[in-house]
């Protein structure tokens, strides 16, 4: 599977299937992506981005995929806990702990509840955390999913910050953690390269630290490990 992070929590997964994850780019768009799926962790606007403008099939929150059926997208709507596999694609959706708000094109309501996800694609399996603060149940993460990759916000204000985040880290156990959800705006700015020092000088982690736009190759770390 190749992994590309094209800025603040934007990433993509390329393998069988295009898998977009929180279509936001500060300053640019994501449309020249066409991903097969489209995944949105919550509602705020710098997280749905440009879902309805690229109108491909979308998991998200019961809540948000309401609103994004009434736009007149393909949208699964799903919620904490659960799992189900989309065109050959494992989903799970684990808890966040956050606010979400839908506020676009005029509409304001409620987007549910935050959350993170578990996405499964041949072989491998990658952590999205979405916005949230860190929460000791990400342990049940590593027991339940074992993920090969987590990418972890490290901004602070809104997120958890570089010390949370390595806690984080720790809890959920992937081998390779990747940085996102910072230095988009000046109230989130941090120098993710702190962040990877600490964690490689006392775990065994690799912290891949990606410039926009760049990719890397994810493989199977994991054999016969139970839920997905």
């Amino acid at each position: 599977m190749q992994l590309t992070w094209l800025g603040h929590a934007c990433v993509l997964l390329a393998g069988s299937k295009k898998i977009l994850i929180d279509p936001f780019i500060e300053g640019g768009s994501v449309l020249w992506t066409q991903p097969d799926l489209v995944v949105v962790t919550h509602g705020h606007e710098d997280h749905i981005g440009e879902t309805v403008a690229l109108a491909k099939k979308t998991i998200a929150v019961t809540e948000i995929a309401r609103y994004l059926k009434a736009q007149g997208l393909p949208a699964e709507g799903m919620n904490i806990g659960g799992t189900m596999m989309v065109d050959g694609v494992s989903f799970t959706m684990t808890p966040a702990i956050h606010s979400s708000w839908i506020e676009e094109a005029g509409v304001s309501c409620s987007g549910g509840v935050a959350a993170g996800f578990i996405i499964g694609m041949d072989g491998v399996k990658v952590y999205h955390a979405g916005d949230t603060a860190l929460f000791s149940d990400m342990k049940l993460i590593s027991e339940l999913y074992h993920p090969d990759v987590a990418l972890l916000p490290i901004g602070g204000r809104y997120t958890m910050g570089t010390a949370e985040a390595m806690m984080a880290a720790n809890f959920i156990g992937a081998k390779t953690v990747i940085p996102i959800h910072y230095n988009t705006w000046s109230k989130i700015r941090t120098d993710p390269m702190l962040f990877k020092k600490a964690i490689e000088q006392t775990t065994d982690l690799h912290v891949e630290v990606l410039q926009p736009g760049e990719s890397i190759e994810i493989k199977n770390e994991t054999k016969n490990c139970p839920n997905g």
